[in-house]
């Protein structure tokens, strides 16, 4: 039997107006949220993500633009293509992102001496200045990040943390 609201059972905007909702302060049921992997690693990687924000400002710096750059530095001459494939990201989007770190003027792309069709991506002398700069900027933040663990937890989350990406 299929139930369907009628214009009775229908809330009014007044209704509507009048709803409780729940207060900025007030806790909110959260249901299984708590107990799923993904809920947990979302939230962390949400306060991750801000505390690098505040690390890297003013630079204008993601943690993928941060992790490209380091890939290039260790990796020079390195094709946009195998960086994709290293960093998981697609092609056309790490067009993108190499354009705007090269319109910064932070990444030089030079033709590939081994392939005609692809470019060799290097750091110019501004990447190095701004890399050396960020890297202990990052890593305190980073070591902010789990300062409530012991060096052996930091170790296992770690591990943890490449065991899940590996099985997805």
């Amino acid at each position: 039997m299929a139930f369907t609201l009628t214009d009775i059972d229908r809330p009014t905007p007044a209704d509507r107006r009048t709803r409780q909702r729940p207060s900025k302060t007030g806790k909110m049921a959260l249901g299984p949220l708590p107990e799923l992997v993904g809920y947990n690693l979302r939230k962390a990687q949400v306060a991750v993500f801000q505390s690098f924000q505040n690390a890297v400002a003013p630079h204008d710096m993601t943690p993928g633009q941060f992790g490209v750059l380091i890939m290039i530095k260790e990796n020079e001459g390195l094709s946009q293509s195998d960086l994709g494939s290293a960093v998981g990201i697609d092609r056309s989007t790490m067009v993108a992102v190499i354009d705007r770190l090269e319109s910064r003027g932070l990444v030089i792309r030079a033709p590939s001496p081994n392939d005609r069709r692809s470019y060799a991506l290097r750091l110019s002398p501004e990447g190095e200045k701004l890399l050396d700069e960020l890297i202990p900027r990052i890593q305190a933040h980073d070591k902010a990040m789990v300062k409530d663990l012991s060096a052996e937890e930091q170790a296992q989350l770690i591990d943890f943390l490449r065991r899940i990406s590996r099985a997805g």
